[in-house]
This record gives C-alpha cells, sequence and structure tokens, in this order.
C-alpha cells in the first residue's frame, strides 16, 4: 500500500464544506423529532433547538460567508469552494431543513400532541368561551404595549430587531389624517410570551390548550387601526449579522470594545427573511427590498416564524411520561465518604464524567477553598458560567475571606458578551481580580488552581475540565473534569494563569499542552507517532472525540495514520470535514456521530502507542481557532484506573448502534441499524446506568 498511496492529500475532494457539515448536524438533531423511541416532549424540544441552531448558524456562519464574498469573491477553502458556491449550496439545504422542521411540526408533532391532548388552537376553532377570554388578554395585556407604525415620509420603515417577531399589514380606507396609508409594521414586544395557555375554568378548555401569540394579535390587529380596514396581516422574522468585530490592533480597553459592538448587535446587517407562506408577493417583495435582499435568503413559512419559542411548552406541560425520566447524578465513592475534598484529590487524582455524574463537587471545591484558612489564592477561568452561579459565589466568597482571587474572564464568549461584562462588574466589586484575557486570543480553557499551605509547603490543587463551569448545562452536556494535586501539572497550570495575567512568555511546560504554542505540534507529534508504530508492526490506534474536526494540517496527518494503516476512530459531534472511507486515503478511519438525551461536548484524545497508551482531555476542538486562536489546555490523564475508565466508555460509545450516524465518504450521514437480534447499545443510557445513584 506504500507504494501505492495517494500523497497529495490537499485535493477538494478529500475535504467536506464545513457550513454543509453543520447544516448536516441539525439535520441529526431535527431526526430526534421524528424517533418515535423518545418522549414525546422531547421530540418537540429537539425540533425547537434545530430551529433556534439554525438561528445561530445564520447570525455567524452564513454572515460571515457573507462577507467573505463581499471582501475577496474568488478564494476558496479546502473544499475548493468559492464563498457565492457555498451560500447557493447553503441556501439549497438550509431550505430542505426549513421545509422540513415545519413538515414535522405540522405532520407529525402536532397531531401527535392532540392525541395526547395537548392543541394549539387555531383561530378557525376558538369557541365562544375561549375567543371571549383571548379578546380579554389581548385587551389587557397585549394592547397596552402594541406600538404600530404606519408607514409613510414621517414614519419610515422602522429598525426591525434580529430575531424578533414582527407583522406587516396591508389596510385600506383613511388614518386619523385623512391619508391612504397602505401598510404599518407592528413589532411584538419580547416581553410577551409567544404561546398562551388557555385556562380550562374561563374557557372551558382542555389541561394544555394552547394559542400562539401571532393568532391572538392577527385575530384582533382591527383595533390597533380604528377607520381603517385590515386586508392582510403577515408575521416576518428577520435575521441579521450576529457576530461582531474587534480590531485587536487598535483596542485600548478590550471591555469598552465590546461593550461598543454589543450595542449595535441587534441591528447588524440582514442575512435571512422569514415569512408567513400565505403573503401575497407584492408584499414579500416590498420586504425584500426594504431588507436588501435576494429570494435566496428567503423563508416562506407554514406556521410560526419563531418556532424554537415553542420550546416553552416543555415547561408549561406537566407530562411526566411524555418526558426524559428524571435521574440523580452520582458522587465518585471517595468524595462521597471524604467531605475534605482536598484530602481526597491527595490520596489520588479523581475523574468526573457530566452529567451521569454530579457537578457538585466542583462547586464544593471552591467553596471549601473559600473557607479553608489553608487557601492561600485562588485562579479561575470563567468562558460561560451562567446567571447567579454558585461558582462565582464561592470565588466572591474568597475574596471576601481574603484570599488572593483572580479570574480570567473571556468576554467575547459569543451570546454571552454581556452576561460576562456584568460578571466582571461583579466580581470586581468584591475585590476580585478579574482580567480579559489575551487580545487577539479567546481564553477558552477550563481550569481552576487553588494554593494551600500545608505544613512548610505550598501545594497547588487543580480542576481541569472539558466543558464550562456551569451548573445547569453540566446536567446535559458530556464533560469530564478531573481533580489533581499533581505536582508538575499544578505548576504548569500556575505558569499557564501567570501567563494569562502577565502576558509573559511561558517556559517549557511538563505537562500540559497549550494552544496557540505547543497542542496542535503535540498533536500532530502523536499522529506521527502512531504513524511509525504501524509501519513498523507496532500497536498503532487512535481515538478521538470533539465536537468538530476542521483543521486542515491534522486532517492530512490524520490522512496519512490511515495511510500507514493506523486505525482511526472518530467520534464527531458536529462538524467534520474529514471524509473516511476514501480508498487510498482515509479507509481506515471511521466517524460516527451520536445524537441522544446529552449533547456530546467532551474532547478526548487517545493514542495505543504501542501498548504504552496515552489518554488527554482537553478543551479543544480540532479546529483552526482552537489551535491557533485561542488558549486551550490539553492535559494528561494518568492514573491507570481513570484513563481506562475513559477508554470504556469511548468503547461504549464505539459499540452504539441506536443513537449513532456514521458518516459517508460523499458526506452523508447514516443511522445505524441493529442487524437481526443484536443487542441494542445506547452508550448515554449505559453510562447513565452505570454511574446513577442505587
Amino acid at each position: 500500500m506504500e507504494t501505492n498511496k495517494i500523497t497529495d492529500l490537499q485535493k477538494p475532494e478529500y475535504y467536506i464544506n464545513r457550513d454543509l457539515s453543520l447544516l448536516a448536524f441539525n439535520k441529526r438533531v431535527l431526526a430526534q423529532a421524528k424517533n418515535d423511541n423518545v418522549p414525546l416532549l422531547e421530540r418537540l424540544n429537539y425540533l425547537c433547538i434545530s430551529c433556534s441552531n439554525l438561528d445561530e448558524f445564520f447570525e455567524v456562519r452564513v454572515a460571515s460567508v457573507l462577507e467573505m464574498a463581499t471582501i475577496d469573491s474568488t478564494t476558496v477553502g479546502s473544499d475548493g469552494l468559492t464563498p457565492k458556491e457555498q451560500l447557493e449550496l447553503i441556501s439549497i439545504h438550509a431550505h430542505q431543513l426549513v421545509d422540513k422542521q415545519y413538515q414535522v411540526l405540522n405532520e407529525v408533532l402536532i397531531p401527535k400532541l392532540a392525541e395526547e391532548n395537548i392543541h394549539f388552537i387555531r383561530r378557525k376553532d376558538w369557541t365562544e368561551a375561549q375567543h371571549k377570554w383571548l379578546a380579554g388578554y389581548f385587551n389587557d395585556e397585549v394592547l397596552p404595549i402594541l406600538t404600530p407604525v404606519g408607514l409613510d415620509s414621517a414614519h419610515p420603515f422602522p429598525r426591525i430587531l434580529n430575531k424578533s417577531l414582527n407583522f406587516i399589514i396591508s389596510l385600506t380606507g383613511k388614518d386619523a389624517f385623512g391619508r391612504n396609508s397602505g401598510r404599518a409594521i407592528l413589532q411584538a414586544p419580547r416581553a410577551l410570551p409567544r404561546v398562551i395557555k388557555l385556562p380550562p375554568e374561563e374557557t372551558a378548555s382542555g389541561p394544555n390548550d394552547f394559542v400562539f401569540l401571532s393568532s391572538i394579535i392577527h385575530e384582533f390587529v382591527n383595533e390597533l387601526f380604528n377607520g381603517m380596514t385590515v386586508k392582510g396581516c403577515y408575521q416576518f422574522r428577520v435575521t441579521r449579522n450576529s457576530d461582531f468585530f474587534v480590531d485587536d490592533d487598535a483596542i485600548d480597553d478590550l471591555l469598552l470594545a465590546v461593550q461598543g459592538e454589543l450595542a449595535m448587535r441587534n441591528y447588524g446587517d440582514a442575512v435571512r427573511l422569514e415569512i408567513d407562506a400565505g403573503c401575497p408577493d407584492d408584499t414579500v417583495n416590498f420586504l425584500l427590498d426594504r431588507f436588501e435582499m435576494d429570494r435566496s435568503h428567503l423563508f416562506l413559512v407554514h406556521g410560526p416564524v419563531n418556532l424554537n419559542r415553542i420550546q416553552e411548552i416543555n415547561n408549561l406541560v406537566d407530562r411526566p411520561e411524555l418526558k426524559f425520566a428524571p435521574f440523580k447524578p452520582s458522587v465518585p465513592p471517595q468524595l462521597a465518604r471524604n467531605k475534605d475534598i482536598f484530602a481526597a484529590i491527595r490520596r489520588n487524582d479523581i475523574l468526573l464524567h457530566h452529567p451521569f455524574e454530579s457537578f457538585a463537587p466542583v462547586v464544593e471545591f471552591l467553596r471549601q477553598a473559600a473557607v479553608a484558612p489553608e487557601v492561600l489564592a485562588i485562579k479561575q477561568t470563567l468562558y460561560r458560567t451562567g446567571a447567579d452561579s454558585p461558582i462565582v459565589g464561592a470565588l466572591i466568597a474568597a475574596a471576601r475571606a481574603g484570599k488572593v482571587v483572580t479570574v480570567v474572564i473571556e468576554l467575547r464568549a459569543r451570546f454571552d458578551e454581556k452576561a460576562n461584562i456584568d460578571l466582571a462588574a461583579k466580581l470586581q466589586e468584591a475585590a476580585v481580580h478579574v482580567v480579559y484575557g489575551v487580545v487577539g486570543y479567546k481564553t477558552h480553557a477550563k481550569m481552576c488552581l487553588v494554593l494551600r499551605r500545608e505544613g512548610k509547603e505550598l501545594r497547588n490543587y487543580v480542576h481541569l475540565g472539558t466543558g464550562n463551569y456551569h451548573p445547569k448545562t453540566a446536567q446535559i452536556y458530556t464533560d469530564y473534569g478531573l481533580f489533581s494535586c499533581d505536582k508538575e501539572l499544578g505548576e504548569d497550570v500556575r505558569r499557564v494563569f501567570a501567563q494569562l495575567t502577565s502576558l509573559g512568555k511561558v517556559t517549557k511546560l511538563n505537562k500540559l499542552l497549550q494552544s496557540p504554542f505547543t497542542l496542535h505540534k503535540g498533536l500532530m507529534e502523536k499522529i506521527e507517532r502512531e504513524i511509525n508504530h504501524a509501519k513498523n508492526g507496532k500497536a498503532a490506534k487512535i481515538i478521538i472525540q470533539v465536537n468538530a474536526v476542521v483543521e486542515e494540517q491534522l486532517i492530512q496527518a490524520l490522512y496519512r495514520a490511515s495511510q500507514a494503516g493506523v486505525e482511526v476512530k472518530m467520534m464527531v459531534r458536529g462538524i467534520c470535514c474529514l471524509r473516511p472511507g476514501i480508498p487510498g486515503v482515509s479507509e481506515n478511519i471511521e466517524v460516527r456521530a451520536v445524537i441522544g438525551r446529552f449533547l456530546e461536548h467532551a474532547r478526548i484524545y487517545a493514542f495505543a502507542n504501542d501498548g504504552n497508551q496515552e489518554v488527554y482531555a482537553s478543551s479543544a476542538d480540532l479546529m483552526n481557532r482552537n489551535m491557533f486562536k485561542r488558549v486551550e489546555i490539553c492535559f494528561p490523564i494518568e492514573n491507570k484506573k481513570l484513563y481506562s475508565r475513559i477508554l470504556h466508555d469511548l468503547d461504549l460509545y464505539l459499540r452504539d448502534n441506536s443513537q449513532v450516524w456514521l458518516l459517508q465518504s460523499d458526506g452523508s450521514y447514516q443511522k445505524k441499524q441493529q442487524v437481526g437480534n443484536e443487542e441494542s447499545i445506547q452508550a448515554q443510557n449505559l453510562l447513565l446506568h452505570e454511574l446513577q445513584i442505587p
């Protein structure tokens, strides 16, 4: 094979476009909404997730490609596509996805929900009692905060907020000033719920009967235009470019720069327009003209234009049997039987696997650090942490107790920028030393260091993770976290924190790999080592579990590994630009994607290394940004019992035959089917069972 192997690994046909791959991920999410093995309300939830994902896709990815098309329309990526060609393919696949979303809602989920006595009541089906109650609701709760804008020379087309619910209204007759207005725009305030539950006692409705806000506004919109006649009322929504640009070379104050950009986020360039499918062509063209868009960015939909807001139903309907069964995450025995978390860590490294195991020990680690007199200092990175986080409470308590507390907050964590600015202010008020990371490099590493004086010794205790310090997402994202007081590992973490605060160079790290400095090189070297083992007839295998695979050099290294006979098993939740199964290139690579109850979020890199197994966990995916434009860490799991456990978990995912999709060489995904009487294996369910509290 060596003599016949393909040497040009840069051919465009060896790469999948990242944006088309991301759309394929959303198709897999949507497929869960059609899965009869998933509880019904969770199926509705998957539909909503696919819609909110698509919102972000347009806000960030499509916006980025549009900008590239304007700046340099001839540039091509590794897949050989120009920005214009990308946009054409994105439009085709996105329209197919949206059509499928509304088909699933209208033809599958709404009938299934009706079978369970959960109804979305259409206007034409309102009873007299329902109509009366809804009229009162409109007059009391909706009408007072609506502000219709009649369009004329003094009232030009208003600025439309990103992703807001709006109506364009066609009118006849003269307004209060004797003029023919013709059209008006009505924006539905975001404070109003998008679905309203009908009270059974007042409307004789069922226990779970709902009406869309859009239906209520549509029914009573005439009351806003006295003396005129409403000919038509149609929903629309515009999605805008929500990424923002901060000029790294011109920044004097990162906080002020981010605050300034945030103010413009709701009014970026329009990238998508959704309109009620019943809207007449002349009105559609009017809106397209106002937003300066062509029809490739137009989506005519058969239902609410903001499907992701239906997610509220999950909280409004108390039907436990239609949701995933609740579970109580476990706590490792060494922590459960030892109240002193630092004493437990001194005995052995401790591994946590969320959400199967509780995130509470991470919070407890900081709580004990905050009050322990032995603790001198705490250093912490925060990327996404959530409002009113107990993590933040513990850090504030530590600062107030006289500890030296340093927090590195990433202000540019997308869509969490405002929350992180507020968080920074809150911490600073408590005398926490807050650093905003490194200009030009997002701080994405997940690490916490606690410095304790123990006798005559200063000892570093660390927590390192693959996921954010966010107690809520830790309940639905799969991630690993490691507690350790290993001397060399602790010193590495201390050095990385010193770099983030002082911006000085880090001398060689003992065990950590760190981007943008050593992570990419380190992974390349480990892949090359497996290649050499395979060529010499030694045990060689690579297992990778990540969220995304994009970076071209690493993809080519994996292609070379496949050519050398290395078995490469990959679990990639979302984007994968690598094509498996290409003869002479990647026939020894398998790529699978698991879509289940929990969002796969862990990043694991495992290398057989001729029997000297190495397992690393990381905050970084195989993407250009993670390797070169972010501060990331990749840390070894050295305790044999712990890395064997991770390998066991990975093996479950590799044997999963119920929730897994296999990537084909043409870029499509096929759901893996059980063969004959083959036992059903669902990795997430098995892990939940293995780690469940008895």
